[in-house]
């Protein structure tokens, strides 16, 4: 069995998602919210968390077959680090009263301080992502797939094709 190297930077465990399994990802977390909104089953909106919760979002209103769609801008991360949190755009108050029948997406629940402070704006809305690490997993309601608090997930506008050196040794 290998041993982990102790060299590596925490971000260095990598869990890379590419395009199609974004978008499998993103289809399978619509098919766990479909007939899951209020009253008749369906969803009033949908409100992507920016930026990463544009793309799931879309998909996610696709599948349903969704057409209000919103956003709202939560900044947390300054240069890479978890900073003070704040709204930097909301979405329509009319349409968003306290949440009820809206379907709040995003890519992923680390810490859950975003998900935490849009809960706190929009109490009756149901939060969704697509992947949730275990300190943020209270607050959300739908998910798809669990990954270590120590795993750093490298989405794919965050990823260019390069070569890479091998885990060990080399070519």
């Amino acid at each position: 069995m290998l041993e982990p190297r102790a060299d590596r930077l925490p971000h260095e465990k990598g869990f890379h998602v590419s395009w199609d399994q974004l978008h499998r990802d993103a289809r399978a977390l619509a098919w766990r919210l479909d007939g899951q909104g209020p009253a008749d089953g369906g969803w009033r909106a949908v409100v992507a968390i920016t930026r990463g919760g544009m793309v799931p979002a879309m998909i996610v209103a696709r599948e349903l077959d969704i057409r209000t769609i919103d956003t709202i801008s939560v900044k947390s991360y300054l240069k890479g680090e978890q900073g003070s949190v704040q709204v930097l755009k909301s979405p329509d108050a009319q349409m968003m009263g306290d949440g009820e029948g809206v379907l709040v997406v995003d890519d992923l629940v680390d810490s859950g301080r975003t998900l935490e402070l849009c809960r706190n704006l929009y109490p009756k809305a149901h939060f969704a992502t697509v992947y949730a690490k275990p300190k943020g997993k209270p607050m959300v309601q739908t998910y798809v797939t669990e990954v270590s608090q120590d795993t750093w997930i490298f989405f794919p506008w965050d990823m260019a094709l390069q070569y890479v050196e091998p885990y060990r040794g080399s070519d």
